[in-house]
């Protein structure tokens, strides 16, 4: 395959950047779109250049932390993490425009790399439990619903990847605190922090310049995990109700 990629260039995040064009030949269509990055960076390295810096690390879509814009759509045409999206999705002769996320809260520290550190501090104002935990329990020591289990199993496969603040038109990150939030605020063990917990998760989120959730939906179509839309207003409701209480204390 041959393409013609048009790759966003940024030396750090007080320069302006652009998109600048690469002619790249002998794809092949089972590569992986990090390993076409990788015969391009390859090329530019022999000619003395610059090569495109790009997040990665476990390459097995577990690790969110490849995050690319793919012609318009975080991660790419297909529901799957950037490093699982193989170039079999596209033909011989496209053009494909590649950005980093955009977003306030997502600065960009060079080419397609941006800072989600701000994830970072969200789980650390209340994605944790404090009930001791010491060596691993029998599973049955703490007996737990099926339904809240398995509710509980859907929000914890969130990876933290940002690409539901990608896809979003206000650059909300709702879907990831949202599935933060609920993960742990069904289980028994994180009964003790449910009400501290989501104000404090909420309060960071806002403080890190994320824009405002109206439901566009667009996170949910994104997340190569599959967050179900439905985990926000669950979040909501626990905002709610943890508002509520600490009102009438």
């Amino acid at each position: 395959m041959r393409l013609t990629l048009r790759v966003w260039r940024q030396r750090n995040a007080d320069t302006d950047g652009a998109m600048s064009t690469y002619e790249v030949d002998g794809i092949s269509p089972d590569m992986s779109f990090l390993e076409m990055l990788d015969v391009l960076n390859e090329r530019l390295i022999l000619e003395g250049e610059d090569p495109v810096a790009f997040d990665h690390d476990c390459r097995e879509g577990i690790c969110g932390a490849c995050s690319l814009v793919i012609n318009g759509d975080a991660h790419g045409p297909e529901r799957t993490t950037t490093c699982q999206l193989h170039m079999r999705s596209f033909h011989d002769g496209d053009t494909i425009d590649i950005e980093p996320w955009r977003a306030a809260a997502f600065p960009v520290i060079k080419d397609l790399v941006v800072d989600r550190s701000a994830f970072d501090r969200i789980i650390q104002a209340g994605g944790y439990v404090t009930a001791p935990t010491g060596a691993a329990p029998e599973a049955h020591a703490t007996p737990v619903p099926k339904p809240d289990a398995d509710f509980a199993f859907e929000h914890a496969e969130c990876i933290g990847c940002g690409a539901c603040v990608a896809a979003c038109p206000n650059g909300a990150a709702m879907l990831f605190t949202s599935a933060k939030v609920n993960h742990l605020n069904v289980l028994p063990q994180g009964a003790p922090e449910r009400e501290t917990r989501v104000l404090d998760m909420v309060a960071q989120m806002d403080a890190e310049g994320f824009g405002g959730c109206t439901l566009a939906g667009e996170c949910a179509t994104a997340c190569p995990k599959g967050i179900p839309l439905f985990s926000i207003t669950g979040m909501n409701k626990e905002w709610l109700r943890a508002t509520r209480k600490a009102g009438k204390r």
